[in-house]
């Protein structure tokens, strides 16, 4: 006899459902962005999202399950923005207009905090197995929309063919993260607008000479 142990398809939440458990992990982001997931307490996330202990543990089966969907959450929050933004990357101007947006985005926010997803990678990555690769899934997405944008500036005929897309992007990603971090630190913005202005400037080196 075969036992099939296939899991029963979760049930789809109700309107009210979806939008208490969106509240939950709106309300754990905010908390693990501000203390980190160790400073982070089941009670202090009930308090938060204004629910009960039993409501936290209908939705999620443990932390672990809540940290995941915290991670999802930041991932569209910051990476799905980012998308939009390099969805329309086509020239070395919209280029900079990225550029100019995360620099400006950054001030707002008075250069604290730094990157959620970075915060939660360097918090996790080390003893949460799963955690580090949805991490690394959400950076692959980020770079992953890097990386398209100049590639259709190559289809476009503004980067010359031998332009290394995917170095590019995995390099400006790095720049980007290398300068949130020490934004946090520094509490000003310069190392920030110095990455991103060195690798705009590297890429520029790629870019077709007028008549060319």
């Amino acid at each position: 006899m075969v036992t099939d142990l296939t899991p029963e398809p979760a049930q789809p939440l109700t309107t009210k459902g979806q939008a208490t458990r969106e509240r939950i992990v709106r309300a754990a982001a905010e908390l693990m962005f501000r203390d980190g997931v160790a400073g982070t307490s089941t009670p202090a996330i009930r308090d938060a999202a204004g629910v009960s202990s039993s409501q936290i543990y209908h939705y999620f089966a443990d932390k672990e399950a809540l940290t995941r969907a915290v991670i999802a959450h930041q991932t569209q929050a910051i990476v799905d923005t980012q998308s939009e933004l390099l969805g329309r990357l086509d020239s070395l101007t919209a280029l900079r207009a990225w550029r100019d947006v995360v620099v400006q985005a950054e001030r707002d926010l008075h250069c604290v905090g730094g990157c959620p997803l970075g915060s939660l990678s360097s918090e996790l990555a080390e003893h949460d197995p799963s955690a580090r690769l949805a991490l690394a899934d959400s950076f692959s997405r980020w770079s992953g929309a890097i990386r398209d944008g100049l590639q259709r500036m190559i289809d476009r005929g503004v980067l010359r063919a031998d332009a290394d897309p995917h170095k590019l992007s995995l390099a400006m990603l790095a720049a980007l993260q290398g300068g949130l971090l020490l934004a946090q630190a520094q509490r000003n913005s310069a190392a920030l607008e110095a990455a991103l202005d060195a690798m705009i400037e590297r890429i520029e080196q790629h870019a077709v000479a007028p008549g060319g």
